[in-house]
């Protein structure tokens, strides 16, 4: 066993160097603060953002081609320098740990901070690695994408199978980085309840289960790798999800006028409306037999005003049909639940998520109660009306779709910004 005590010595030596370089690199909040050269040569004479080479948290040779390749295609320098900047962030800045779980397996494990704040938010972390999704290709390599993919897949399940009604958690034990504090929160009442070492945040959003089955359709349809989802925890992760979406079917009230008993409550002590709930933390009163799934929060981490979100909807009905054909592979009962579920939301969001515009003609709701009430806005966010073509839910050119982009892009819209642009 020599040899395994000197890969094991070995190991430990490249670790002991990697952590130390790290210990060096200036804290990127600030870093991104100052004006680093070379300036591009365009107009604005934009700074270069990215970190040098060693503080890079996770490099992936695929990334480095896409942005050498994209320097001949796009001639204006400072539009070149803002995707040279913006294209690799995730991997340089937000890889804040990857490494396996302490279960004795080889299961792969990736902590992704949504930047600012250490702590790793189910839907952001799943939209960061989409930008890496048309580089994404099967590789069993733990320095690879597809790793990168299996370890965010594999600790989003964790997370949901532990604690499903939350949106946003602590760095796993394995990583060894501390818990981080969230002042926040440090108000709030929420049922069901949780450990603060695990959680950093527990706003319930229908779009933080979804990104579960977003992330993982993203990985499955680019390597084809059903036989990953079967190793470690994701069956019951979907489990999960279903039985919390399940819960979520049923309205406020009873026909009877008794309280429906909710699954999830939240309560802040904040002078800002959108950062609780109100009706003792249930929200306002939603329909049951709608067949859509009721969400606290929205993608913004603001509250909704009637839970029965569309876009969210979009999303969940979207990604867990096509998770569905990855359950195949695994339990072909729970794939055909998995259909018929996403084939209902999908029946209310055509019945229950579509209202008449003076002006539009028939668009999405951003939001309904199920009563006949409707919120029309959008939001800056994904998952968005805007967003339902990215979200695979409709195709760009249906009718209502366009119909309803042009609200999103119009003063109609009382969150569309605009105003006059400023010249450099």
């Amino acid at each position: 066993m020599v040899w395994l005590s000197v890969l094991l010595v070995s190991a430990l030596a490249a670790t002991s160097n990697a952590i130390g370089a790290r210990a060096a690199c200036p804290d990127y909040s600030q870093y991104s603060t100052q004006t680093h050269p070379p300036l591009s040569a365009g107009k604005y004479q934009l700074s270069y953002m990215r970190p040098e080479a060693a503080c890079r948290k996770f490099t992936v040779p695929e990334v480095e081609k896409a942005i050498d390749d994209m320097k001949s295609l796009v001639k204006d320098p400072d539009l070149f320098r803002l995707f040279e900047n913006a294209f690799p962030s995730t991997l340089d800045t937000t890889i804040a740990w990857k490494g396996f779980a302490n279960n004795g397996t080889e299961e792969e494990l990736s902590f992704i901070t949504t930047g600012d704040i250490v702590a790793m938010w189910l839907r952001d972390s799943a939209n960061q690695l989409r930008s890496y999704k048309s580089l994404l290709k099967a590789n069993s390599s733990t320095d690879s994408l597809a790793s990168l993919f299996r370890g965010a897949i594999n600790l989003q399940s964790r997370y949901i199978i532990q604690n499903p009604y939350c949106n946003a958690f602590q760095a796993p034990s394995e990583s060894g980085l501390p818990p981080e504090h969230n002042s926040a929160a440090d108000t709030d009442n929420v049922s069901p309840g949780y450990s603060r070492d695990f959680v950093f945040e527990c706003k319930y959003e229908l779009d933080s289960i979804a990104a579960l089955l977003q992330l993982s359709w993203d990985y499955y349809e680019k390597t084809r790798d059903a036989e990953f989802f079967g190793k470690f925890k994701w069956i019951e992760a979907v489990k999960t999800i279903l039985n919390v979406a399940e819960g979520l079917l049923v309205g406020t009230y009873a026909d009877n006028g008794s309280l429906n008993k909710s699954p999830y409550t939240f309560q802040r002590t904040t002078t800002a409306g959108t950062e609780t709930l109100n009706n003792n933390g249930i929200g306002n009163p939603v329909k049951s037999g709608t067949g859509l799934v009721r969400s606290a929060f929205r993608p913004s981490d603001d509250t909704t005003i009637y839970q029965l979100f569309i876009p969210a909807n979009m999303q969940f009905s979207s990604y867990l049909g096509k998770s569905a054909e990855i359950m195949k592979a695994h339990d072909t009962d729970l794939a055909k639940k998995m259909s018929s579920f996403a084939k209902k939301v999908q029946d209310g969001i055509s019945k229950h998520g579509k209202v008449r515009h003076a002006v539009f003609g028939e668009i999405y709701a951003f939001e309904v109660d199920g009563f006949g009430s409707s919120n029309l806005m959008d939001d800056a966010n994904v998952p968005s009306l805007l967003s339902a073509p990215i979200l695979d839910f409709v195709d760009a050119s249906d009718k209502t779709y366009q119909n309803t982009r042009k609200f999103a892009l119009s003063t109609w819209n009382p969150y569309y910004m605009h105003g006059p642009v400023i010249n450099g």
